[in-house]
């Protein structure tokens, strides 16, 4: 296929670069050049544009020349962002299929049952997840000609994987110092014990139900939450990096008022996030499989070999 992927250097977008290369696909990428190329770039078609100089990233589009079969849109962060995805790309003048990356962030967390799908209509109003809430509405509301491009939305939960750092829940998500705390012996303190339930996605499962959505007829024009094969405790998560350490975790209790008292658009993270895949599977797309324990082995080698300088210590 000829795919392009908007964003390239970061976390997730670059997975989508390296997954279309390992596919041999024809890969293309959106980015602002303020960082390095995933991989290196090697074998991929860069379009430097910033996406939020309008008139400039539709001419940078527009010049390539190209109908790609895929755009997997990384960056998209509000309305305006799913509009320019419609109008650049929609009626396929540049693109046969477009899969945009939501969060589940954009899901209410209040009062929110342990295990929900994609009929829960309840949604959040912190900027984060309103802004990806406001997108999505924007391209499940798309209706192009018959047979023109495809849509379809995926809602991430929690991701984890080579090219980022670990940890799944304040306050030690994406913590630095995650894997010397540990070899510290240090407690970690986590948002009500580290009890809420999650279901972590290494990052290569999502590129994969990513790049399954392009010409599937039934995921055009649909919501799909992408959630990983296990359902565990928080603290589980640490538990498992420990496991591979060879050293015991240390969990303690954050206090969930005082962190919400100095995070308030942060109550995404306080509820279970575990989601039903039964629509994915039923629409046919690669369900997310690895996992936890083979992942965070996946995770922790590369912190301690290529993804050192991530890490402080």
């Amino acid at each position: 296929m000829k795919v392009l992927v908007l964003g390239g250097s970061g976390f997730v977008s670059g997975g989508m670069v390296r997954t279309g290369r390992a596919r041999g696909d024809e890969v293309w990428m959106v980015t602002r050049g303020k960082r390095a190329v995933a991989g290196g770039g090697e074998g991929v078609r860069v379009l430097t544009v910033d996406r939020n100089d309008v008139g400039g990233f539709e001419a940078a589009i527009a010049e390539a020349g190209v109908v790609w079969d895929l755009v997997i849109d990384c960056i998209g962060f509000n309305a305006e962002h799913a509009r320019q995805d419609v109008a650049v790309f929609g009626e396929g003048r540049r693109a046969k299929w477009v899969v945009f990356l939501s969060s589940d962030f954009a899901c209410s967390p209040v009062d929110r049952p342990w295990r929900i799908d994609e009929t829960f209509d309840r949604f959040d109003t912190a900027p984060y997840g309103a802004g990806k809430r406001a997108a999505e509405e924007v391209l499940l509301g798309y209706r192009g000609a018959s047979g023109g491009m495809g849509v379809t939305v995926l809602r991430p939960c929690h991701i984890y994987g080579p090219g980022s750092l670990l940890g799944c829940l304040p306050l030690h998500g994406r913590d630095a110092e995650l894997l010397s705390r540990i070899r510290r012996g240090e407690e970690l303190k986590l948002l009500a014990g580290g009890g809420f339930l999650q279901q972590p996605m290494v990052v290569e499962d999502l590129c994969a139900m990513a790049y399954g959505c392009a010409g599937n007829e039934r995921a055009r024009g649909e919501l799909f939450f992408a959630a990983g094969p296990e359902i565990v405790e928080s603290k589980r998560f640490y538990q498992v990096i420990g496991d591979i350490l060879g050293m015991p975790v240390r969990i303690g209790e954050a206090s969930m008022g005082e962190y919400l008292a100095a995070n308030p658009e942060h109550r995404a993270f306080c509820c279970h996030r575990v989601y039903d895949r039964g629509k994915a599977e039923r629409a046919g797309l690669p369900l997310p499989g690895t996992g936890l324990r083979e992942g965070l082995g996946r995770h922790v080698a590369w912190l301690e070999g290529e993804g050192m300088g991530m890490q402080r210590r």
